[in-house]
């Protein structure tokens, strides 16, 4: 294995920053913090504003810098943005109109699927700069996916606290045979990714420790927010800092490698967080105020709307509501696959 570049996307402190130690700094966030938040009955409002709304629908609203804000990439993509909206909301109306549960649960796992290839697409990135062999990538591959399917395994083996959108979205109810059998899958794969790594060391091969970093607490955030810790503010932590502020951080880069036109590249990095914070609010005091009825000490201007319960109104109007985030899955499966190098 031969170094032929440098491993990092951006500068070095840069990605330690806010790319690489995110996951680190959730996890010794979750330990630290497990007890006391955990014998509250729910999180604070000032928890859930920076947490769920200022990382994770935030770095929803990121992706517009990448698709719709970029005239280029919106003329190149210009078929593929238009359609996947719509495609998303008749889906989701369709299977909203089936069983809101089943909707639900229809984003849970495609959730689940787009953070998981997230963490794959970041290895790949800091792996680009190397020589390896068809065995050495799919152990690669093999690490991160195990790091991450083990705990989605052991969260459908025994009922967790917490839950990914709604209570009872997942189906759980896997045989305990099944956890155990993977656990043995999970450590064997990790050691022999250890062990290779270790081997690489000792025959002189140099340590790509942006690389292994994304494995390392890919593996440490996923295990214990979501199999040694059983709480909502412990999951949520290790979930959303770890996946939201790597990617904002990536849109970041890639806006200034390729001299994006956008305003808010032109303008500096506050412009860039307070566009996609403005969204962010939006949607959500308007989730908070006709559907949810929740944190409205945040939302003070929609304390006093209507809220809707009409189920016809509601297969239409949840699935547009989830459109941002829906598409948002969808549309990055696509446009990081395009040749466009961030260096």
């Amino acid at each position: 294995m031969i170094r032929i570049s440098s491993p990092w996307l951006y500068r070095k402190n840069f990605d330690l920053g806010f790319i690489l130690l995110p996951a680190f700094v959730s996890v010794v966030v979750a330990l630290g913090f497990s007890d006391y938040f955990n014998k509250l009955e729910s999180l604070p409002s000032w928890v859930w504003f920076v947490l769920v709304m200022g990382i994770d629908v935030s770095h929803v609203y990121s992706t517009l810098y990448k698709t719709y804000l970029h005239p280029g990439e919106y003329l190149q993509n210009k078929n593929l943005l238009l359609l996947t909206p719509l495609i998303v909301w008749v889906v989701g109306v369709l299977i909203h109109t089936l069983s809101a549960k089943l909707f639900w649960t229809t984003l849970a796992y495609l959730a689940v699927f787009h953070f998981i290839r997230q963490q794959y697409g970041f290895m790949r990135l800091y792996g680009r700069c190397e020589i390896r062999s068809k065995l050495q990538r799919k152990l690669e591959a093999l690490v991160i996916y195990a790091g991450t399917l083990y705990p989605i395994i052991y969260w459908h083996t025994y009922s967790r606290d917490f839950h990914w959108f709604i209570e009872g979205d997942f189906i759980i109810g896997i045989h305990p045979i099944v956890e155990r059998v993977s656990f043995v899958l999970y450590l064997l794969i990790i050691s022999s990714y250890v062990i290779r790594e270790l081997l690489g060391l000792k025959r002189g091969e140099p340590l790509n420790l942006p690389k292994n970093m994304i494995i390392a607490g890919t593996i440490l955030s996923w295990y214990v927010g979501i199999v040694l810790l059983n709480g909502d503010f412990t999951f949520t932590v290790t979930n959303i800092v770890a996946h939201g502020i790597p990617y904002m951080a990536l849109v970041w880069i890639w806006g200034l490698k390729n001299e994006s036109n956008v305003l808010s590249f032109k303008f500096g990095f506050i412009p860039f967080i307070v566009l996609i914070l403005i969204l962010a609010y939006v949607e959500e005091a308007i989730w908070a105020g006709f559907i949810w009825r929740e944190h409205l000490d945040i939302f003070v201007f929609f304390r006093d709307v209507p809220v809707i319960n009409d189920k016809k109104a509601l297969t239409l109007i949840v699935p547009l509501l989830i459109l941002p985030q829906a598409t948002h899955y969808v549309l990055d499966g696509f446009i990081w696959k395009k040749n466009q190098s961030l260096n």
